[in-house]
């Protein structure tokens, strides 16, 4: 039986806080493994910068190497918005010997409410919470809090900076800096 944490997220461009975040979280609750799931069209946000396929290869090129971690494409070949509910169902009918954890950030800790489902996803997985800076830890809901140390950038900040010209390089995994150099975007 493994215990494994489910990381949902555009990763539009995947960046170090996510993946310091993994690790720590796999480190605080003793996971096997990281499972991280880029959605297809998320429905609280407008349509990623990069496509499916660039987020897609940025994320295989960073994990491939990291044992423990693993990229799942699941909501990329789903058509139309990417519910977690949907995603979670399919994985616990196929893995019913192991136990799933899904990673949030504290954004969508206040967000739980207007998840699609919640109450009936509440039932299939546990909920770990990372604090992030400007946002309550304001829920009805059960989520585990995870201690990350504090990284405040985001994947909209990187894509402004590199509209702009910035490299971003010390922003990004060295794999997604060199992907992204050699397609110029």
């Amino acid at each position: 039986m493994k215990k494994i944490g489910l990381f949902g997220g555009t990763f539009d461009p995947p960046h170090i806080g996510h993946f310091i975040i993994a690790e720590e979280v796999k480190y605080q609750f003793e996971l096997d493994e990281i499972w991280f799931i880029p959605t297809n069209e998320p429905p609280h946000k407008a349509q990623a910068y990069f496509s499916p396929s660039e987020r897609l290869e940025m994320l295989q090129r960073t994990v491939d190497k990291t044992p423990g971690f693993a990229v799942k494409d699941m909501e990329l070949k789903r058509q139309g918005k990417s519910y977690t509910i949907d995603t979670v169902k399919n994985i616990v009918q196929h893995h019913l010997d192991d136990t799933f954890y899904f990673i949030i950030g504290g954004d969508m800790v206040e967000y739980l409410p207007k998840w699609e489902k919640i109450d009936e996803l509440m039932e299939l997985i546990t909920f770990i919470g990372v604090k992030r800076p400007h946002y309550d830890w304001t829920t009805d809901y059960m989520v585990q809090q995870a201690t990350v140390p504090l990284i405040d950038i985001s994947s909209t900040y990187i894509r402004e900076q590199m509209k702009s010209g910035r490299s971003m390089k010390y922003f990004l995994p060295h794999e997604v800096y060199c992907y992204r150099k050699d397609y110029h975007k």
